[in-house]
């Protein structure tokens, strides 16, 4: 079986505390962790995603649009990665395993070439990091079981600004997905 990370929006927009949609202190807790597991499988030689949303200032069309504030706006520093993890992109954004891609809804697999990166290299694992564990975490991964990937969640990984929702997600992985939380 192969596998991939999936790395779901951990930008400056939803995890520093001036974020325009900050989860805050949850997803400045799991820095190190969503570092380390990313370095792991960078230096293993595993496929890595960095899934990461993207919005047009003043695009009133969006769903989200009414649901939440401006948020990971192209040419914006929020769109940038959060602490470690932007200088953990930076050194290997150039190998061929790492793989930067825009997303502009919360499933990575929704209006993007996810799958067909993932299926050309017969990837059968996801594992997913990232915030918010509740939205975007939640929506890749029930796309993921709906096209037949296995899915790890790495729970010291995730984060939300929801704890109920958070918490939620992390039993839902596992009692409707058959996801493994680890």
């Amino acid at each position: 079986m192969k596998k991939a990370l999936i790395n779901i929006d951990y930008t400056i927009d939803f995890v520093a505390d001036h974020g325009a949609l900050t989860c805050g202190k949850p997803g400045q807790e799991i820095e190190k962790d969503i570092v380390q597991i990313t370095n792991d499988f960078i230096e293993n030689g595993d496929f890595v995603v960095f899934a990461i949303d993207m919005h047009n200032e003043k695009d009133a069309y969006h769903p989200e649009t009414k649901l939440f504030p401006p948020h990971n706006i192209i040419g914006t520093n929020g769109r940038n990665l959060f602490g470690e993890l932007e200088n953990v992109y930076q050194t290997h954004k150039q190998k061929e395993h790492v793989y930067w891609m825009d997303k502009t809804r919360y499933s990575a697999f929704a209006g993007t070439d996810l799958e067909l990166k993932l299926r050309e290299r017969g990837i059968t694992d996801l594992h997913l990091v990232g915030v918010c564990t509740d939205i975007c975490v939640l929506h890749t991964a029930i796309d993921a079981f709906n096209k037949g990937f296995n899915i790890i969640v790495h729970k010291k990984a995730v984060a939300s600004f929801n704890e109920q929702g958070h918490n939620w997600a992390l039993d839902h992985f596992k009692a409707c997905i058959n996801a493994k939380v680890i």
